[in-house]
């Protein structure tokens, strides 16, 4: 599953590039059943399987060794765990290296969790059937924050949540597309006005999609008189 998602696009190219590093490991290549088993019944009944420990402590042990001063995270992905959101990512990606580990079935033997990892990260309330797509949204968000993973360092600093709001619209040619036409105060080259209105709109943008995200962020006076009049309309 991993391969199309690491070869492609701006990951792809990081990588050719040296800038970040990935390495795929199979837990099962680590199990000591003849079978390759990884998964076994729960103690105390129950549907469904839950992974068990010894390969998975194999697994990380191994990875860990293969750098004698090997620092960094070991994240679990689960639904149990904190909600995925901007500022972990930044957080994430000062780690020289993170391990992160794929759940299936009912989950892992809960001693995993206990002694081998540091964070379980979720990417949201629902199930999915394995944690290879959330693997790979959590590996895509933190390494686009690398230093020159992408082309203009400025160009996540101005993305939603990067400051608690939700981004300004964007526009760019032809100013006149059927009958819709860019706003003039993105035209006239005043960047204070320009600045000005991004920040409103962003602000309005916040307010009618994600109200809930305006009461964690820093607000200036100027945008809690703006909030407050938009609160009257």
């Amino acid at each position: 599953m991993f391969t199309p998602f690491l070869q492609a696009s701006i990951i792809g190219k990081a990588q050719k590039n040296g800038i970040i590093e990935f390495a795929i490991y199979n837990i099962r290549d680590f199990s000591v059943d003849k079978h390759k088993r990884v998964d076994d019944s729960p103690f105390g009944g129950g549907a469904g399987m839950v992974m068990t420990p010894q390969p998975i402590f194999d697994a990380i042990h191994y990875v860990q060794s293969l750098d004698q001063n090997w620092k960094g995270k070991r994240i679990y992905m689960s639904p149990q765990g904190s909600p995925l959101h901007q500022a972990k990512a930044y957080e994430l990606s000062c780690e020289e290296n993170i391990i992160i580990l794929c759940g299936h079935y009912e989950g892992v033997d809960e001693r995993v969790l206990e002694s081998v990892i540091d964070d379980e990260i979720s990417i949201g309330d629902y199930i999915l059937t394995g944690g290879e797509l959330p693997a790979m949204i959590l590996s895509d968000c933190i390494s686009r924050l690398v230093p020159g993973v992408l082309g203009k360092e400025e160009s996540h600093q101005f993305e939603s949540f990067s400051d608690g709001l939700l981004e300004h619209p964007h526009y760019t040619r032809p100013q006149d597309y059927d009958g819709k036409v860019v706003p003039d105060v993105l035209l006239n080259g005043h960047h204070a006005l320009i600045t000005k209105w991004r920040r409103q709109q962003s602000l309005l943008r916040t307010f009618n999609r994600r109200c809930d995200l305006l009461e964690k962020v820093i607000l200036t006076p100027e945008d809690k008189k703006f909030i407050s009049e938009l609160r009257k309309e």
